[in-house]
């Protein structure tokens, strides 16, 4: 029987939707809106915002058992495959897609290329889940994925943005970014949720038991991602309130080369997958590891960098909105993908 989305999870495309409107309403037709939000703010970080951030990556990485990373290790094909598509063809593919497709918008194709250095550790559980995928390779994924993005993603970001662009013949960004800048966003955003997710689940775990961490505190924080998220995206689309008439064509700009990405990605890594010997659960835990991406730390990141008013921070935005419907899709693919190929 095929697992389900609950409540909040199925319907997020809408509230997504709901949340862009709220925020479009409130920038439009509450006068100095804009100048309220942006008064809470310390230096380039507006805090109500980055606390909504790191609220929006705390449940997530409270849900994985790093203790099942090591497992991973005993499974070096599997492990080198991922590793190859999610970390060097993904990252690389996402940046010819956004220089061919937007490099005429490039706040817009900048945003796309911090998304595409992101792999996802949050929502992949959900797709993982409903494909019925193998979860604790899902775990050993995301943990590993997770421990990457700490510590690489500045040098990633570094490299794509301030190496790659002008190699590719993208001038006039005026980026000027430093390493130690992403670090500092990439330690706040991910950083701290990261620290407050080993010390939840290690520290609850041996206080009140697994059972409890499990079935009580798990359903009660999951909640805060999907809340966390409609905040911030309240908060950015109030500040766009007056430019929202371009919003659809924009919108359409940034979903074409992130459907291809999404696409290529996983039916990369399924027959890739396939090829090497992986049964259906497995191959489908590679498959969505590969093909989503984690907008909330994209989101952060271009916040933190770039402002919450930029281009590259919309992109962030719009990325789950595409996400969502594209990877349900992708979860009947998989099934069709079972029923074609794994007839045993």
């Amino acid at each position: 029987m095929k697992k389900r989305l609950g409540f909040l999870d199925r319907y997020l495309t809408l509230w997504i939707f709901i949340a862009m409107f709220v925020g479009v309403s409130i920038g439009y037709f509450i006068p100095n809106s804009a100048e309220f939000v942006n008064s809470f703010s310390s230096g380039t970080t507006n805090v109500p915002l980055a606390i909504g951030l790191i609220l929006m990556m705390y449940p997530p990485l409270t849900k994985i058992d790093f203790s099942k990373v090591p497992q991973m290790f005993k499974q070096p094909k599997l492990l080198t495959a991922s590793f190859i598509i999610t970390w060097i063809v993904g990252p690389f593919l996402m940046f010819l897609l956004a220089t061919f497709f937007l490099k005429d918008y490039p706040e817009y194709m900048t945003g796309l290329i911090i998304i595409g250095i992101a792999p996802c550790i949050a929502m992949v559980i959900v797709w993982n889940e409903l494909a019925e995928g193998n979860r604790e390779l899902t775990a050993g994924l995301i943990g590993i994925n997770s421990l990457l993005q700490v510590f690489f993603f500045s040098l990633y970001a570094y490299f794509y943005l301030e190496i790659m662009l002008p190699l590719f013949g993208v001038k006039g960004l005026e980026l000027n970014i430093t390493v130690a800048e992403i670090a500092k966003t990439v330690g706040i955003y991910l950083g701290i949720p990261f620290v407050l997710a080993v010390i939840s689940r290690f520290g609850i775990k041996q206080f009140m038991g697994d059972k409890w961490f499990n079935q009580k505190f798990i359903p009660f924080v999951s909640p805060i991602t999907l809340i966390a998220l409609l905040f911030t995206i309240v908060i950015m689309f109030s500040l766009k309130g007056e430019m929202i008439v371009d919003l659809p064509l924009d919108v359409v700009r940034i979903a074409i080369p992130l459907v291809i990405f999404f696409t290529i990605m996983f039916f990369l890594m399924f027959f890739v997958s396939k090829k090497i010997g992986a049964n259906y659960r497995d191959a489908t835990a590679l498959s969505f590891t590969a093909s989503g991406n984690n907008f909330e730390l994209a989101i952060a990141v271009s916040i933190g960098v770039f402002g919450i008013n930029s281009g590259q921070a919309f992109a962030g935005v719009i990325g789950p909105l595409v996400e969502v419907p594209a990877l349900i899709i992708l979860v009947n693919v998989a099934f069709w993908l079972r029923k074609k190929y794994f007839k045993a």
